[in-house]
Order: structure tokens, then sequence, then C-alpha cells
């Protein structure tokens, strides 16, 4: 290890779920091409300008360049997972509690910063969360957003580190 490098370390059956969120971020950004109008999408494309007309022309130039870099980052993120976000068929196996470690060059967290920070956005955005503070952090359908605060508390943490 270098100190260029960070160890994330993950059960395998975290890394498949996170697996699992980032390909449906990355399906959810492909299909954003044909309607432009899922505000999940949008709210991670924000208005520049105060001006509706300013705003509306800001975005028509920026936000496919903006969504392309958020798929290739999604796709950093995939790769730096690897074979450690998939699972077997056999959920019973005990390899799936088993720790894995995702081993990260500085680009490939900053990816997974931005990755994590997009799909938390999209989720808020589903769930209604406009402030952290404003749900329930004990209900469980909060859990999939909160877990990702988590881990992105802990990569800015180890980057601090």
């Amino acid at each position: 290890m270098t100190p260029e490098t960070i160890v994330l370390e993950l059960a395998r059956i975290e890394a498949a779920h996170l697996a699992g969120l980032v390909v449906q971020f990355d399906e959810l950004l492909e299909e954003s091409d044909d309607s432009g109008d899922d505000p999940a999408v949008l709210r991670l494309v924000p208005d520049a300008y105060d001006d509706p007309d300013a705003a509306r022309e800001f975005r028509a130039l920026t936000e496919s360049d903006l969504l392309g870099r958020r798929r290739s980052d999604a796709a950093r993120v995939l790769a730096t997972l690897g074979e450690v976000g998939e699972l077997g068929d056999d959920l019973d196996d005990p390899a799936v509690a088993e720790i894995v470690a995702v081993v990260l060059d500085r680009d490939d967290v900053q990816a997974w910063l931005r990755t994590l920070a997009a799909i938390r956005l999209v989720l808020a955005t589903r769930l209604g969360i406009v402030d952290d503070d404003e749900h329930d952090h004990d209900d469980p359908k909060y859990g999939i957003y909160d877990w990702l605060g988590y881990r992105l508390d802990g990569l800015v943490g180890a980057l601090d580190g």
C-alpha cells in the first residue's frame, strides 16, 4: 500500500448491493437521455442561473457532458469493485458475509465520492428528503440512504487521514 491508496473494507454482500445500486444508477442516467424530466436526474444537474431561460440554455449545453462524466465515474466504481461485487446463487454461503478489501487510488476515491453522493441525491429525491435531518434514521426505508452517507463519511475520513 502507498500513501496514495485507500483500502475500503466491505462485507461481500455490501459490495454486491453497492454494485447493484451503481448499475441501477447508470441505467437511470442512460434512460434519462430519452426523457430529460426525471426529478432525480434534474437534481443531479441543478440550475446554474435564476433566470429560467439562461438555466435552460446552460443545461442544454452541459447536461449531456455532466451525466456522461457521472456514468464514467459509475463505471470506475464498478471496475474497482470487480469480482467482490458479485455474489453466487447460494446466499447461505458464509462467503457472503466475509470482509473484502477494495484498494482505491486517489482518482478511484474521487469517482466513488461523486458516485455515492449522486446515488444518495437520487434516493433523497425519491424519498422526498430535502434536509438530511428531516427523516427518521430508525425507519428502514431510509437505510440505504443512511448507509451511503456512512460510506461517504468513511471515505472522506480516509482522505483526511
